[in-house]
């Protein structure tokens, strides 16, 4: 079972940008394809983006060209680097396995904040 603990958020102005780190414990943490998925208050928890265990890559269409994933197999460990962040960016952002049927236990997330 893998786990996950989600760092990097915080409150940053419109077109600004932030790094999430999300650190995974588990033997199997190479062999998963592992996305970030955030969700806005009142609203579904939704896809954002998902790098597979070989690094090919693909993005939801509102975040395509401004959000970039990657990972790091020897440190457990998958980025999302995120500019040109806007109002709508702003939500709880998770990391968890992927696809959504093979979602584990959800760590506590971190929390983005774009003001305008």
């Amino acid at each position: 079972q893998v786990q996950f603990v989600e760092s990097g958020g915080g409150l940053v102005q419109a077109g600004g940008s932030l790094r999430l780190s999300c650190a995974a414990s588990g033997s199997t943490f190479s062999i998963n394809a592992i996305a970030w998925y955030r969700q806005a208050p009142g609203q579904q928890r939704l896809w954002v983006a998902f790098v597979t265990s070989g690094g090919s890559t693909a993005y939801a269409d509102d975040v395509k060209g401004r959000f970039t994933i990657s990972r790091d197999n020897a440190k457990n460990t998958v980025y999302l680097q995120m500019n040109s962040l806007k109002p709508e960016d702003t939500a709880v952002y998770y990391c968890n396995r992927y696809p959504r049927h093979y979602v584990g236990a959800w760590g506590q997330g971190t929390q983005v904040t774009v003001s305008s």
